[in-house]
């Protein structure tokens, strides 16, 4: 009996981005390049907000951390994040937040792009807190505290600095050495903006005067990184280190201070600072801001907080960019990730084949 042959005229190839091509490509574009590019597709789409099929992520919680699945979807295109958040994992050498993803069409569920997705979600949260912030902090902010220096520091430095006009870093972390190691990173980077960086002693050093303040810390744990009696009249606060259930940063009295924006109630309820307040205090929805429906800042005087969990929405704005910028730049590779069949109805001829030593690896199949 012959051999069913796997050749199917459907495109069945995957778009791929590794970690390492992603950062080649942020490279290659230029990070305060992507960093804007995102922040403008995050805005579009949450200019669309009403389009979108929504939803809380679903977590699996240890008491080692967290791993979640963050799922989005308009009439278009289907998206998810797989990421995690593991405090201890320095200790072993990864990385404490890892994460990848895809987009896939709607019509016929087929996946368009895999990829990375670490990289990637340490640039949409810090260009999603620069475009909050644009409507948020006070005209002319010019100095941020930068309460925990990790992994996300630079970037939400970067984005602040090229997205808002920020000129004055004040930074603070209890761990010594990832202040350094910010300073270190983001040196280059100062002249082009002719900002400055300050090594504070304390939190209290750091925020006091500052126009914003960003609090991203990583422990999971119900901590007061900064105390409601320290937010002066006027600041934004963007907090964006209370992410999961029992994980937050800020004073309950400060949230009672500050007009509170959130991206997706439903799911800051559970995550955010706000799972810190009762069930009626009052929140305002990002996205009614971006549309003209509810007000930003409506004073100088206004203390501002964008209770920032993170949310799919903004990851699908970010993968639709890179995937752009990638294709663009000649960076993304092809996956086999859904077999390419002559009768789409007979998967059993991949058995078949594969027996009869027909398949041929999608690397090394010559293109018409």
């Amino acid at each position: 009996m012959p051999v069913p042959q796997i050749q199917s005229s459907a495109q069945v190839q995957t778009d791929f981005l590794s970690a390492s091509d992603a950062a080649r490509l942020v490279a290659h574009v230029g990070i305060v390049e992507v960093l804007r590019l995102v922040a403008e597709a995050v805005e579009a789409d949450y200019g669309r907000w009403q389009d979108f099929d929504k939803s809380a992520r679903t977590a699996a919680h240890s008491d080692r951390g967290v791993i979640e699945l963050m799922p989005v979807a308009d009439t278009r295109d289907y998206a998810f994040k797989y990421v995690n958040g593991h405090p201890l994992n320095p200790l072993q050498g990864l990385p404490t937040v890892m994460a990848f993803g895809a987009l896939a069409d709607v019509a016929t569920g087929m996946p368009r792009f895999v990829s990375e997705l670490t990289l990637t979600t340490a640039l949409r949260t810090a260009a999603t807190s620069a475009m909050a912030a644009r409507r948020l902090a006070r005209s002319g902010s010019r100095s941020m505290a930068l309460i925990g220096n990790g992994s996300q520091g630079e970037f939400q430095a970067l984005a602040f600095m090229a997205l808002l006009g920020v000129r004055e870093l004040r930074l603070f972390d209890i761990d010594p050495a990832a202040s350094q190691k910010l300073v270190r990173n983001l040196q280059p980077f100062l002249p082009q903006f002719g900002a400055t960086m300050v090594l504070a002693a304390s939190v209290q050093d750091a925020v006091r005067g500052a126009d914003i303040v960003t609090t991203a810390t990583a422990d999971k744990t119900r901590a007061v990184v900064m105390a409601g009696d320290l937010a002066e009249p006027g600041m934004h606060i963007n907090a964006v280190g209370g992410d999961c259930p029992g994980k937050t940063e800020l004073d309950a009295g400060l949230l009672q201070r500050a007009r509170v924006f959130v991206e997706y109630e439903p799911q800051t309820r559970i995550e955010g600072e706000l799972q810190q307040m009762p069930a009626g205090f009052a929140v305002t929805e990002l996205w009614r801001v971006i549309q003209g429906l509810a007000p930003g800042r409506s004073s100088p005087q206004q203390i501002t907080l964008f209770d920032s969990v993170g949310f799919a929405l903004e990851d699908y704005s970010a993968l639709r960019t890179m995937h752009a910028l990638a294709r663009r730049t000649g960076l993304l590779s092809q996956i086999e990730l859904v077999p390419a069949l002559a009768d789409p109805k007979d998967l059993f001829a991949m058995v078949l084949q594969a027996r009869a030593g027909q398949v041929v690896p999608l690397n090394e199949r010559k293109t018409a």
